[in-house]
């Protein structure tokens, strides 16, 4: 008799051996589930390797898996939803990696997405290195291709999974046989938040999922945090010198440990500003806050507070940073352009992080938490008395800043970016989440978007991932229930997700999606024509949102000018499904801080023969504006 044979069947026939083997084993084994309740924590008894991963993840207490089924996956996905564990369909890989770092930033818990290997892993990438360079704990379970005496060269998806993902996550875990997947799942967990938060990989071969084994795997141990006490004590030394003016610097490290950094702010009376990251890690309304950054590219009031003025006591401005938790990177820092403080002391839980890009004094490997609540411990040392002067013209300029916002001209067209985030500011409560993207835009929002509390505002900071902000939305609002969760995006940036918002009709999760629409990169053109007299490759297609709305399956909100922009964000808000809210975008005239100060910094980086060229071919095209435009 002559059978068919299909990869399909092959793998439709192990999903059959694989549920034939669990049924089998729990009816041998009937004090298996007795065995694991005398085990809280472990994974325990005899299950089939797909068992044992979503036992591992159930354990951890993962709220949602984000991903998309696949044959190397299929059993894995069944055995999710036949254990109760919460998944979410999507329709990209790029997506689901996007959603598990949105559900990280927003719960401080890694989360997790489930992929198949070949283009599951490839396509997922983009969002692992986000999470990455964004310190965000991610946990990846990446199926592969079959191994084993009866595995096959040439096998679909068989590009090398492992090498692939450990360009984007700070540690893999291979595994080569069944008795490794809880042990690996386990660990991941703990490896994705020890010392700098990150994304971690798991790779299991499929055929595995369906091996039975009789599993002992106890909860792995915890490292401590890192805490370097010669240096701390170096670091206390010049903390403690009366002539230091303290300024302080805070990233994503210090989201966790709001409290006490606004203590340790209030005992130096330092000025808190923070990276792009760390908005949030001390509420922006506190009397010390200054905002993001400290350079010309960042917060107003931070520069002017960080570099001095007429006023203020001693000599005013900050001769000593405090960096806490946080990366000078590019992005946060406008091109490398914060100021250089004549003392800096730099504490991070990654060692690698730290005395990069500014003359460091001292290098405090620590965990943030542990540092700032050691530093409480030495209030004697470092107490100082309440810098009134200092604190009041904060107050000043913040208000001036709130005149400026309420205030904002509306534009021959459509509505001033600006004042979209302003509104944004004023209808949504303090709790809401929001989620910011790779535009022009996220710089304003970063600088003038108040930010009350942690793990509230989100931004794809150091790998620049565009359209990363709809689907991070929907993977928090998946697991923040009752949560107002809204984007701030561009048009571009929805072009690359924007069909992602399908799964939140699907779902009916009321994520409130605002695209600011201009039909163009402005970010791209705000760069180019300075430099080039022109733009290129910077025009979009104009799209009917109305109609997009409707295919999507999601309500609609169009907003065209000042006077109906705070009315209509408010009514699409108290809506109770997703909304797509269109805003006709004007950045004409808009200056941006971010953007003038990296168009300048760029040219003093090039030699003297490049500037030449450069000179040379702007001086052509201003003799022939019209044949360049």
């Amino acid at each position: 008799m002559d059978f068919a044979f299909s990869r399909r069947g092959l793998f439709e026939g192990a999903a059959a051996v694989g549920g034939a083997l669990a049924a089998a084993s729990a009816s041998a084994n009937p004090i298996a589930k007795v065995r694991a309740e005398r085990h809280p924590g472990w994974v325990f008894g005899r299950m089939t390797g797909a068992e044992a991963l979503t036992e591992s993840l159930l354990t951890e207490g993962v709220g949602c898996v984000y991903g998309i089924p696949g044959a190397q996956e299929n059993e894995l996905w069944d055995t999710f939803k036949e254990k109760g564990l919460p998944y979410l369909l999507v329709t990209h890989e790029f997506s689901a990696a996007c959603m598990a770092d949105g559900y990280a930033r927003s719960v401080g818990r890694p989360g997790v997405l489930c992929v198949v290997p070949g283009p599951g892993v490839t396509n997922s990438l983009t969002g692992l290195g986000e999470a990455l360079l964004d310190s965000s704990p991610v946990v990846a379970i990446v199926g592969d291709v079959g191994i084993g005496e009866k595995a096959r060269p040439f096998q679909v998806h068989c590009l090398n999974q492992t090498e692939l993902l450990k360009q984007v996550c700070k540690c893999v875990y291979p595994i080569q046989n069944v008795t490794q997947i809880p042990g690996a799942v386990r660990q991941a967990f703990i490896t994705a938040m020890s010392g700098e938060p990150g994304p971690v990989a798991v790779v299991v071969p499929y055929n595995l999922f369906v091996e039975a084994h009789d599993f002992r795997c106890p909860p792995p141990a915890v490292p401590a945090p890192p805490f370097d006490e010669e240096a701390f004590q170096k670091a206390l030394a010049i903390l403690s010198d009366p002539k230091a003016r303290i300024g302080i610097y805070a990233g994503y490290g210090c989201m966790d440990f709001s409290a006490e950094l606004a203590a340790v702010a209030e005992l130096l009376q330092a000025p808190v500003a923070t990276s792009v990251s760390g908005k949030g890690a001390i509420p922006e309304t506190h009397p010390l806050a200054v905002g993001w950054g400290f350079g010309s590219h960042a917060s107003e009031i931070a520069e002017r507070i960080f570099a001095g003025e007429r006023g203020l006591p001693l000599k005013s401005g900050i001769n000593t940073l405090l960096a806490i938790g946080v990366k000078f990177s590019e992005t946060s820092t406008g091109h490398y352009a914060n100021p250089q403080p004549d003392r800096v002391v730099h504490v991070d839980a990654n060692p690698c992080n730290l005395g990069r890009i500014l003359r460091t004094d001292v290098c405090v490997h620590a965990d943030a938490g542990v540092f700032l609540g050691r530093l409480l411990a030495c209030k004697e040392q470092v107490c100082r008395p309440a810098n009134h002067a200092l604190t009041a013209r904060i107050r000043e300029l913040k208000a001036d800043e709130r005149k400026e916002l309420c205030n904002i001209p509306q534009p021959k067209c459509g509505v001033d970016p600006l004042a979209t985030v302003a509104a944004l500011r004023r209808v949504l409560p303090e709790d809401a989440l929001l989620f910011t993207d790779v535009t022009a835009t996220e710089h304003l929002a970063a600088e003038h978007f108040t930010v009350c509390k942690p793990h509230t505002y989100f931004n794809p900071a150091d790998n620049q991932a565009m359209g990363w902000s709809i689907p991070a939305a929907i993977g928090a609002q998946r697991v923040n229930h009752g949560k107002l969760v809204a984007t701030l995006t561009g048009d571009g940036c929805a072009l690359m997700s924007g069909l992602e918002i399908s799964t939140a009709a699907r779902e009916h999760l009321p994520v409130k999606f605002v695209i600011l629409d201009d039909q163009a990169y402005h970010y791209m053109q705000a760069l180019q024509k300075p430099a080039y007299l022109r733009t290129t490759a910077t025009v979009l297609a104009k799209m009917d949102y109305r109609a997009l709305s409707q295919a999507l399956g999601v309500a609609y909100v169009e907003i065209d000018n000042h006077a109906e922009l705070e009315a209509k964000l408010r009514g699409a808000m108290c809506h109770d499904g997703p909304v797509l809210i269109r805003v006709a975008t004007d950045y004409n005239g808009r200056k941006i801080r971010w953007v003038e100060s990296v168009r300048h910094r760029y040219p003093k980086e090039l030699s003297a023969g490049q500037k030449a060229r450069f000179l040379a071919r702007i001086g052509s095209r201003v003799l022939k504006p019209k044949e360049n435009d």
